[in-house]
């Protein structure tokens, strides 16, 4: 009897083992069939235990009965569930189309998994031991899981197309020969992403990939001392969020909060993370995440758009944070979250709202500007101080808008810091306006009194009105109005140079004034 006669007729081929006709009787049952010994140290598909002939098929069979195998018996449904069972060979589906429903669980394949273009309704590999998994441009109507599966030596999925959701939690991914342990770029998912608790060895690359709800590595661990980047993610669009956030060990489902007392596993990156130019329908959510950097690795987040940022993670000790072109509508941080003076990059960065989680006083958010400005830059200054003006922090947007001007003193010959210094110690460069009246009443009080002790001869003896020192002291202060008195008396040898200094005083006064007021309409 041939291999497809037997297929096609229901009967078991002549050439089985007796594992293997076992499996093919499951398989038109579509029942589990379970290898398992009942010891767990045995029965580990990651352990060191040898599985003999007695739990072992040839993956050629695999491939039989999921491309052509035979009919399921009467009122069953065909599938193949395999629990603890090595599969010996390459089990190779490319092009194949496969609709019997596949879940493997506790299995151990000795060679590569080949799904290049094949089709499938739902794959489920649960607690496997892979070699590798080569699946681009693979196809299922359903769902693709991979959950605490090892993969030594990494899963490709280029282009793929998964029609509900892809799992990879608790699964652990070591690199392929580029440094990559995932190379998913392209692909799209119909629902959600998860790889919670995720290990990977290497650089995961979703470039360019569309995810239908949420990506969540919460509890991940990503290292790429191989390649620059420990997650590749340019152009990634996710129509809800992104976590990179922590997750309980052995708790409750995903997005539920762990109960007291469960251990907690936050997301660490031990490399770069891009996500340059992506689009994220509700949030980016870096609550807790830890960055690992060397000098040369960044988190970049360049040109990203969403509704909402929480950048509430650890600061990270070296390398940079890039947040150029990116437009966020609401900003939560952490004032502790931030990176150093040279660790930020924010030039274009667009935010509408603030939201700090803990004390982040004006001071600090100053600080952080001014870390993100190595040279002068007044657009983060302009951004912060909008932005608190939309809050109703008129007093706070003043102070953000001085301490651009005082920053931009520091860029200027030394003639304009002189300058610089007078506006800033007459008006605060015009936003603090009641300290010119404050002078301007001090000079004043001084003057007045000085000049009650001086000679005053008339200029035109007999045509003159009364004298007045407070007057006399008002009209050479104020450069503009004309009070009637600067010109009617001479003063002689020290008094000419005080005469002098409150004309100059008062044109100095009024020159900050109108400059300030002047910045003031601009703003406005």
């Amino acid at each position: 009897m041939t291999e497809g006669t037997g297929g096609r007729a229901g009967d078991l081929p002549d050439d089985l083992t007796d594992v293997e006709a076992g499996m093919w009787q499951a398989f038109r049952n579509g029942s589990v069939y379970d290898l398992r010994s009942g010891d767990a140290a045995v029965d580990d598909p990651h352990g060191g235990h040898p599985w003999g002939p007695e739990r072992t098929v040839r993956a050629r069979v695999v491939c039989w009965l999921l491309l052509d195998g035979p009919p399921a018996l009467a009122g069953r449904v065909s599938s193949l569930k395999l629990t603890g069972l090595r599969i010996a060979g390459t089990v190779d589906l490319s092009g194949g189309t496969v609709v019997p429903y596949v879940e493997l669980k506790g299995c151990r394949f000795e060679q590569e998994v080949r799904l290049p273009e094949a089709h499938f309704t739902t794959v489920r590999l649960v607690e496997c031991s892979v070699p590798r998994l080569e699946a681009a441009r693979v196809r299922t109507e359903g769902d693709l899981h991979l959950p605490r599966c090892r993969f030594l030596g990494g899963i490709r999925l280029t282009d793929a197309h998964i029609g509900t959701d892809l799992l990879l939690n608790q699964a652990i991914v070591h690199r392929d020969r580029t440094g990559r342990s995932i190379s998913a770029d392209g692909m799209t998912v119909g629902q959600d992403l998860q790889a919670e608790l995720l290990r990977s060895h290497g650089e995961i690359s979703l470039r360019g990939a569309k995810i239908g709800v949420s990506l969540s590595l919460r509890g991940a661990k990503l290292a790429s001392p191989y390649t620059r980047w420990a997650l590749n993610a340019p152009q990634l669009t996710v129509e809800r969020t992104l976590y990179l956030t922590p997750a309980g060990v052995g708790s409750a489902p995903s997005g539920v909060t762990p109960a007291r007392g469960t251990r907690v596993e936050n997301f660490e990156s031990q490399g770069g993370v891009r996500l340059d130019d992506g689009r994220f329908g509700d949030a980016v959510d870096l609550d807790r995440a830890r960055f690992a950097f060397t000098d040369d690795q960044v988190l970049s987040l360049r040109r990203i758009q969403a509704p909402e940022l929480r950048f509430l993670g650890e600061r990270p000790q070296r390398g940079q944070v890039l947040l150029s072109g990116a437009r966020i509508v609401t900003l939560v941080d952490r004032a502790t979250s931030w990176p150093g003076p040279g660790g930020l990059h924010m030039g274009g960065f667009v935010y509408g709202n603030l939201v700090p989680r803990g004390p982040f006083p004006l001071a600090e958010r100053l600080n952080w500007v001014a870390a993100a400005t190595a040279e002068y830059n007044p657009e983060p200054y302009e951004r912060l101080a909008a932005v608190l003006r939309e809050a109703g922090e008129d007093e706070d947007a003043r102070e953000v808008l001085l301490a651009k001007q005082r920053r931009r003193r520091e860029t200027l010959p030394p003639a304009g810091k002189l300058w610089g210094y007078v506006q800033d110690g007459a008006v605060a460069y015009g936003y603090r306006p009641g300290r010119a009246a404050v002078w301007m009443a001090v000079l004043w009080a001084a003057g007045s009194l000085a000049f009650a002790h001086a000679a005053h001869p008339p200029v035109n003896p007999g045509q003159h009105p009364q004298w007045n020192p407070a007057l006399f002291a008002l009209d050479l202060l104020l450069p503009v109005v004309d009070l009637g008195q600067a010109g009617q008396w001479q003063l002689s040898d020290a008094w000419q140079w005080l005469v002098a200094a409150l004309i100059l005083l008062g044109w100095t006064l009024a020159t900050t004034v109108a400059a300030g007021a002047t910045r003031l309409l601009r703003r406005g």
